[in-house]
């Protein structure tokens, strides 16, 4: 623009290039505004993913994740090696509802069927309550395997195998594989968090053992983050030494994990995937409850007779002293007034009254009771029992056992699936057993 020659001229020049400005100004503020605007949607939608401020509903089901993947590139792929090995259509999900009909107490169990294969052997079994159980298959396998609740099918096998350094980990360069134990469903059933025993690659030369301590050097492990409508995994978050047990706290802010060789409890925030706290035990962690309100967390101190009360707002422990030999898996009763407990030394199953924190009762079900799943009503507790072969029904009121029906070999792991009232057993000799309750 040329310099205008008049007064007249010069005040309208210096008003037009105040407007311009002004005008570059406005623009500039809109846009930075329009940039803050797509940072938070982006970042809201990568904490709502899973878990975060307590949002329900969603999560994936056999039927969603059949047509993602019939949607999807063949080419597309996450770090992790994900392989499907479903080769049917998935039945359409049930929805998780409200407990109906008779007492889960009056119901009888009956084998529905007996899924085995040479490429199993679970550790665990966890149902997400949407249509999927996993089963965690540890390292004799290197595989999470998936099936369809309804129809019992395989849906996906997961590989264990991730590139740690696509994850941000430093100290470890190629593909590593990790060993799955135990799994955990987010509440608002978006994402299952997984155990990993121990990692084993470059960068991990001290694997860990059933009998350790944290002065023996075993490398830390991870869990492995897994959301349910794309069954990939899609976070690797860094614990202590032999995680095993895990849970998310009821308003989904942490996932607590018990690290059997560390002797601690892991707290990681669920909302940035990462450990926030370590907090001492004692040897060996294992089981862990939470109460429905999220303010205390209980984990079972399997070498001692003791149960751990860790107040999840100061992170301060007290303790229920002399619960029975050997605690090893906790439920709590959806009202949050009793925790059972199973007696792995002492063969029985205990009733703790959290008020009191009294033993109210002891009942034996079997040899080396090992987990335990709970019924959605709370009326029924069901047990298994590793050197017995067997597993036992339990009518929390009175702690009477109502059944107790064979199992293949050593079966160790549990888990109801509320949709089709069942009951699915794992056994490490390579099967899992599905029982209808009805």
């Amino acid at each position: 623009m040329n310099e205008p020659s008049s007064r007249l001229d010069r005040r309208v020049y210096r008003a037009n290039k105040s407007r311009a400005y002004r005008n570059r100004r406005l623009v500039a503020l809109v846009v930075v505004l329009l940039v803050v605007v797509a940072l938070a949607i982006g970042a809201f939608a990568l904490f709502r993913g899973c878990g975060g401020s307590g949002h329900q509903g969603g999560g994936g089901s056999p039927t969603a994740v059949a047509s993602a993947t019939a949607t999807a590139s063949p080419f597309a792929s996450a770090s992790p090696s994900a392989s499907a090995s479903a080769s049917h259509s998935p039945s359409p999900s049930p929805s998780p509802a409200a407990w109906t009909g008779p007492p889960s107490s009056k119901l009888r169990l009956h084998l529905r069927k007996t899924i085995g294969s040479v490429s199993i052997s679970p550790k665990s079994v966890v149902s997400t309550g949407t249509g999927y159980v996993f089963a965690q298959n540890m390292m004799y396998r290197h595989t999470i395997t998936v099936y369809d609740s309804e129809t019992l099918r395989l849906v996906k096998t997961i590989q264990d195998t991730v590139n740690l350094a696509k994850f941000g980990i430093k100290g470890s360069s190629g593909t590593v594989r990790g060993a799955p134990v135990e799994a955990a469903v987010t509440p608002d059933k978006r994402c299952m968090y997984i155990s990993q025993y121990s990692m084993y690659g470059d960068g991990f030369y001290h694997q860990g053992d059933d009998v350790c301590s944290p002065s023996m050097g075993i490398d830390r492990s991870f869990v492995y983050r897994v959301p349910l409508d794309t069954l990939r995994i899609d976070k690797v978050i860094r614990v202590g030494a032999v995680p095993k047990f895990l849970t998310v706290t009821p308003d989904q802010k942490y996932l607590l994990v018990s690290n059997w060789c560390s002797y601690t409890l892991s707290v990681v925030n669920v909302r940035w995937n990462k450990q926030i706290k370590s907090i001492y035990l004692g040897p060996y962690p294992r089981g862990i409850a939470v109460d429905p309100t999220s303010r205390r967390a209980y984990v079972a101190v399997m070498g001692s007779t003791n149960i751990a009360c860790i107040d999840l707002r100061t992170f301060r422990v007290s303790w229920i002293y002399g619960v029975g030999s050997g605690p090893r898996h906790l439920c709590m009763s959806p009202d949050g007034k009793h925790l059972y407990a199973t007696l792995n030394g002492e063969s029985r199953v205990a009733k703790i009254d959290l008020k009191t924190r009294r033993v109210l009762s002891k009942v034996y079900t079997g040899a080396q009771p090992r987990s335990m799943a709970m019924a959605p009503d709370g009326k029924s507790l069901y047990v298994v029992n590793y050197d017995s072969s067997t597993m036992s029904k339990v009518r929390t009121s009175d702690m009477h056992v109502l059944q107790t029906l064979n199992t293949n070999a050593l079966p160790i792991g549990i888990t109801y699936d509320a949709p089709t009232k069942s009951v699915w057993v794992c056994c490490y000799t390579g099967s899992i057993l599905v029982f209808r309750d009805r």
